[in-house]
């Protein structure tokens, strides 16, 4: 079997539609509770009913997008279409998501369901086609693991604008009006979002060819059900989620008030942990040329709970110092695993071919996307809930027990899940050597319906 050697500029081009995806998932992650609470003007309770209650939508619309990229080819290939055609509308829904019209609190809530809604939709259809590409550019476990190393850094990039660049120009932009100025540096990161997902179209080519067979959604779900890598995946996707969204999306509520930090102070804390994250990227490439991808992975969860803990009962409200540090350590460590993850899926399905003699691939990768989503609501209900809980007041001083909940949020409660995420991996066997063995199986065994064909 011929392997397929990328080019730079392809793995580059790969990148670039991650860091669009990732200027949505980042502003979800970082920024979209604060301001849906701080300058939207929501509820925590409704915010976090708003994020679960549209997960449901995710439930029909992922498995449904991608019985879509099975079924359909173009001139232009099974999954990049999509960018093309769908790029402008992704880049308009961001710029709603993070507009702030001036209704009555009712119409307010209609507002951020309707454009919430609207942003998810637009995400399930560039983002399903998106993270199954990697298993059409090369049929190589190294190159998959290469390019996602490049995929993710450029993520991380998206999330460095979103993370330093937001705040910073919401404040500069709208000194009068805070809203505005988060309308106009979001409107910024739709465009750049827009413009990277045109450059991944341009520059990628889908050369790995699979002949699927059309199946109905209950076989192909029966068909899924027995690949019991992909469930352990599925499970990993949930429980990670929800950890990095919990995290995630109470530091800026955490610079704000248990640091005591301004815009600046904000911004400079939530960057020190994308910094972190896209030093963890090339480090995991770097480590799993000589260490076991799953034993880096699973190790590198337990570890995060620990320095987890260490950073609640270090830090204390206002020591700026050690929480930067902490925080840097935390984020570095919990993202060594992220390009080992994002690679695993596509092998997680080859596995399901092998293991069953079917091919499960749009549904497949639309159920790790929708376990994506549904850590994020259920992470988003739980910040929501845990708020109200703690007695969260914006744009207020925050009483003891406030803190305290705040800094439960961003260490030991998100720790917890991580830890989970850990264990979990101890059930996952696709090693390389593993998925080498399977691939020369697969060669040997006739009648497999997705036997690779590489132009």
């Amino acid at each position: 079997m011929h392997t397929q050697k990328l080019t730079v500029l392809e793995k580059i081009g790969f990148g670039a539609g991650d860091m669009a995806v990732n200027v949505v998932i980042s502003s979800m992650f970082l920024i979209i509770t604060f301001f849906y609470t701080d300058i939207f003007g929501l509820k925590a309770i409704d915010v976090g009913v708003l994020f679960i209650a549209v997960r449901l939508i995710d439930a029909i619309t992922d498995p449904l997008m991608g019985l879509i990229t099975d079924k359909y080819t173009s001139r232009w290939g099974r999954y990049r279409p999509y960018f093309l055609f769908l790029s402008v509308p992704f880049g308009i829904s961001i710029f709603l998501t993070f507009s702030t019209p001036d209704f009555s609190y009712n119409a307010k809530l209609i507002w951020a369901y309707s454009t919430y809604i609207f942003v998810t939709l637009m995400f399930t259809s560039v983002t399903i086609p998106y993270i199954s590409l990697i298993g059409v550019l090369t049929n190589s476990p190294q190159e998959r693991l290469s390019a996602n190393g490049y995929r993710l850094f450029f993520a991380k990039i998206a999330a460095f604008l979103v993370s330093i660049v937001v705040p910073i120009m919401a404040a500069t932009w709208g000194k009068e009006n805070l809203a505005a100025g988060y309308q106009a540096s979001m409107g910024l990161m739709a465009a750049i979002a827009t413009i990277m997902f045109l450059f991944c179209f341009f520059t990628t080519t889908e050369r790995v060819k699979h002949k699927i067979e059309q199946k109905s959604l209950l076989t192909q779900i029966k068909i899924l059900l027995k690949n019991d890598q992909w469930l352990v995946l599925c499970a990993v996707c949930i429980v990670g989620t929800i950890g990095y969204v919990i995290r995630n999306g109470v530091a800026a509520y955490y610079a704000k008030y248990y640091l005591g930090g301004d815009a600046t102070i904000m911004s400079a804390f939530l960057s020190t942990g994308v910094i972190a994250a896209i030093l963890a990227m090339v480090a995991s490439t770097w480590i799993t040329k000589f260490y076991c991808k799953v034993k880096l992975f699973r190790w590198s969860q337990v570890i995060v709970a620990i320095i987890s803990v260490i950073m609640y009962l270090a830090v204390n409200p206002g020591d700026m110092v050690p929480a930067f540090i902490l925080y840097f350590l935390l984020s570095f460590v919990v993202d060594l695993q992220a390009p080992v993850f994002w690679s695993a899926i596509a092998e997680a399905i080859d596995y399901g071919e092998y293991k069953t003699g079917k091919r499960v691939s749009g549904l497949g990768f639309g159920g790790i996307s929708f376990s994506q989503k549904a850590g994020m609501g259920i992470a988003g209900l739980v910040l929501g809930s845990l708020l109200t809980y703690y007695n969260y007041v914006p744009d207020q001083a925050q009483s003891q027990f406030t803190l305290m909940g705040i800094a439960l949020m961003l260490s030991v409660i998100p720790g917890f899940f991580h830890f989970v995420m850990g264990l979990l991996m101890f059930k996952y066997k696709i090693t390389d050597d593993y998925y080498k063995q399977m691939q020369e199986d697969h060669q040997l065994k006739p009648g497999l319906t997705g036997k690779y064909i590489v132009e």
